[in-house]
């Protein structure tokens, strides 16, 4: 049986899995850190999954709606978690750990995202609305955060990727590939625009997801 869902169904579908996605990514960081002995995202009550604490207007729904509606590359972001890199127990490795924890809460919740779409398949069996509604959004989910992770990667300040490789630069190294940042945003919108940012990342998620797929 084939549904149709309706307007208010499909957003909800787009919207659940693209805003914990965000929002985890960045809980993920600031549970780390405090792990590794900086409490200031505990102290300014960032370490919860309540989405209200974490949203930025532009990169968490202005960015992704446009995108969704206009279809192509989904992505978007939240609020930052404040990391003070002078409470880590071992500042510059312990950048590197709370920068890959984000990507990593990715791929965590893509292997969520999998069973809850595994779930769907099954409902849907049983002919049940509920059970195609959790395919798409297990779907959506597991494509969101395989997106996210993979771009999270790439070496570009203020991605995740480039804090994981300053870990490992000498201090003047690190230094000088940091003052990149202010740019970096620019650099991916330049990527996304001529298509490189798809070409680059986009063989990478296909082959993740065919994994997590069996296919």
């Amino acid at each position: 049986m084939i549904y149709q869902l309706n307007l208010l169904q499909k957003i909800v579908i787009w919207v659940i899995p693209v805003i914990f996605a965000i929002t985890v990514h960045e809980v993920a960081h600031g549970w780390v850190a405090n792990k590794l002995g900086d409490p200031t995202a505990k102290l300014l009550g960032r370490l919860t999954l309540n989405p209200i604490k974490h949203i930025d207007l532009i990169g968490t729904i202005i960015v992704p709606t446009i995108l969704i509606f206009v279809g192509g590359f989904i992505f978007g972001w939240a609020k930052p978690v404040p990391v003070d890199w002078r409470n880590l127990h071992h500042p510059r490795r312990d950048m590197g750990l709370v920068a890959i924890a984000g990507p990593l809460a990715n791929l965590l919740m893509a292997l969520i995202w999998l069973a809850i779409m595994k779930l769907g398949i099954y409902l849907s069996a049983q002919g049940t609305t509920a059970g195609a509604i959790l395919v798409f959004m297990g779907q959506i989910g597991i494509q969101i955060n395989l997106i996210l992770m993979v771009l999270n990667f790439l070496p570009i300040p203020p991605l995740d990727g480039s804090k994981v490789l300053m870990s490992f630069l000498s201090p003047a190294a690190a230094m000088s590939f940091a003052k990149i940042e202010p740019y970096g945003f620019f650099i991916l919108l330049a990527l996304l625009a001529t298509g490189i940012l798809g070409r680059v990342i986009g063989p990478i998620i296909d082959f993740l997801r065919g994994l997590l797929l069996g296919g």
